[in-house]
């Protein structure tokens, strides 16, 4: 008897239809053959099945049971396809009704004892599921529902156990159906240092201007000065000043977490965006994603978020260099013999290095005993491709016990963060006819040639920063949209003179001696 049942393979954050087809033939040897490019946690999954069906009390068919995995072509991996095979035993061996089969979409990871597990990727498979012009209702384990109710629009089942998946095929998934979840609902723990304030930064008035920038046109920024400066302080109140984000990046980023298995039971969609702070040992496959199956890296789980890189120059030159493409591009793709898989990565980069390897070089306190020589190698290890993608560098001075002694405090996170949503704001309208621009920063030519027109004076005060920091093209561009963001965060709809220039005094290391 031949059953068919449906479901989901994960291929980086997308989900790809699978159709699970069981065959049982009489007369033949027993035993069980799994084809269509099953990786080893497929493979095994007979153990898992064999053992769940009898501690359920189900029977498991002594024949001949050929299992295949649709299309057959494309690798299949992880543990979702559990149920889905022991579902299609079910019904090929008369145990279950097949009427339903057709309106459902089965994933989830059996126990031995018949318990169904939490999966990766639910809430990407609801996604593709609702591209159909019928979703049928998708049956998760017990704790995947929230998640993959979040995309709205595709009915959900939950299920706990085997017992329950034979009630579910002869009554109907009614009683079954999981309430969609707000978007608004957080997925994770709020970091701690997301919880900071801008008022508790003292001095530092260039830095915090530097910040607001970033945050108001989603720059890449370098802070660099030396130690105790504040350099973390500020990165990690980025957040705390970007504007909310919405449910379509919400979405996107959700889909991240939920394929890397990150996301809580019961979880939907994260309210926050993501910040991520990865050491400076960290390897180029946990930076840029990686593994069998590949997964994502830091640069993918910091998407619509904060990727921070603290001690920049200590990282890897490898790890480094892995971030140029991605960086433009705002998706990277894992390429490996059998497959190429694609992860989203539209992050905004904040990095922090020390001006030389004792970090004095900037203390007018003085005590620096850097030679010239040892100042470049050590500015050298961070590529001048690399330096040319962020867009603003900020030299940080040192604070002086005045200023932290004040007692009033600074311009809190609130303020600075409703003059960057009043910036983006006049983004989201400008770029309302341009669907794969939301930000000055993700400008392409035609964008920058439409929205960032000079007029003479500031034209010219730019061609003379050109021939004396000898910029490349792609600095040239990265400054009209800087002074694109500043006039901006000053309501202008001109870039005027004074946007431009500021946007140059941004570029300190282009006068430094870089890889």
């Amino acid at each position: 008897m031949l059953a068919t049942v449906h479901t989901y393979a994960l291929v980086g954050v997308e989900a790809t239809p699978v159709r699970v087809e069981v065959d049982l033939a009489a007369g033949a040897f027993p035993g069980l053959v799994l084809v269509g490019l099953p990786d080893t946690a497929v493979r095994e999954s007979r153990e898992r099945i064999v053992a769940a069906l009898r501690n359920q009390g189900l029977r498991y068919p002594d024949r001949k049971i050929t299992v295949n995995l649709a299309p057959a072509g494309l690798r299949k991996a992880g543990v979702s396809f559990d149920l889905p095979i022991a579902i299609a035993l079910l019904v090929a061996s008369g145990q279950a009704p097949p009427e339903r089969l057709g309106e459902l979409v089965w994933a989830g990871e059996l126990s031995l004892e018949g318990r169904i597990r939490s999966i990766r990727g639910s809430l990407s498979m609801a996604v593709s599921e609702r591209k159909r012009r019928r979703p049928r209702t998708l049956v998760l384990p017990r704790g995947n529902g929230a998640e993959a109710a979040a995309a709205q629009g595709v009915p959900v089942s939950e299920v706990g156990a085997l017992r329950e998946v034979v009630r579910l095929l002869l009554e109907g998934p009614a009683g079954f159906r999981v309430p969609a979840v707000p978007a608004g609902r957080q997925a994770l723990p709020r970091p701690p240092a997301l919880g900071a304030d801008l008022a508790d930064v003292r001095g530092q008035t260039a830095a915090r201007r530097a910040l607001e920038v970033a945050a108001a046109g989603g720059h890449n920024l370098l802070f660099i000065g030396s130690p105790g400066t504040g350099k973390s302080m500020l990165a990690e109140r980025l957040p705390g000043i970007q504007p909310p984000m919405s449910q379509e990046e919400q979405l996107e980023a959700t889909m991240v977490y939920s394929a890397a298995g990150l996301l809580p039971p019961g979880s939907g969609l994260l309210a926050q965006r993501p910040f991520r702070a990865p050491h400076h040992t960290v390897t180029r496959a946990g930076m840029i994603g990686g593994g069998s199956p590949p997964r994502p890296g830091e640069i993918s789980l910091a998407h619509r978020g904060v990727l921070f890189l603290d001690e920049l120059p200590e990282f890897r030159r490898e790890v480094l260099e892995a971030l140029r493409q991605p960086l433009e591009s705002g998706a990277v793709a894992i390429v490996r013999a059998s497959q190429s898989v694609r992860f989203p990565c539209r992050f905004q980069m904040i990095a922090a290095m020390n001006p030389c390897p004792c970090g004095r070089r900037l203390d007018p306190r003085g005590g620096c005993r850097c030679t010239p020589r040892m100042v470049a190698n050590y500015l050298g290890r961070v590529s001048g491709p690399l330096i040319d993608r962020i867009d603003l560098h900020i030299e940080m001075a040192t604070v002086r016990f005045r200023q932290i002694s004040l007692t009033q405090p600074s311009e809190d996170s609130a303020t600075v963060a409703g003059r960057a949503a009043a910036a983006w704001q006049r983004q989201q309208e400008r770029f309302a006819g341009h669907p794969r621009v939301r930000l000055n920063a993700e400008m392409g030519l035609p964008e920058i040639r439409e929205h960032c027109s000079l007029r003479r004076r500031s034209l010219g005060l730019l061609r003379m920063a050109m021939s004396r920091l000898n910029l490349s093209p792609r600095g040239y561009h990265r400054i009209l949209r800087l002074s694109r963001t500043i006039a901006d965060l000053g309501e202008s709809d001109e870039i005027e003179e004074a946007h431009v220039a500021e946007a140059v005094s941004y570029r300190v290391l282009d006068r430094e001696e870089v890889g």
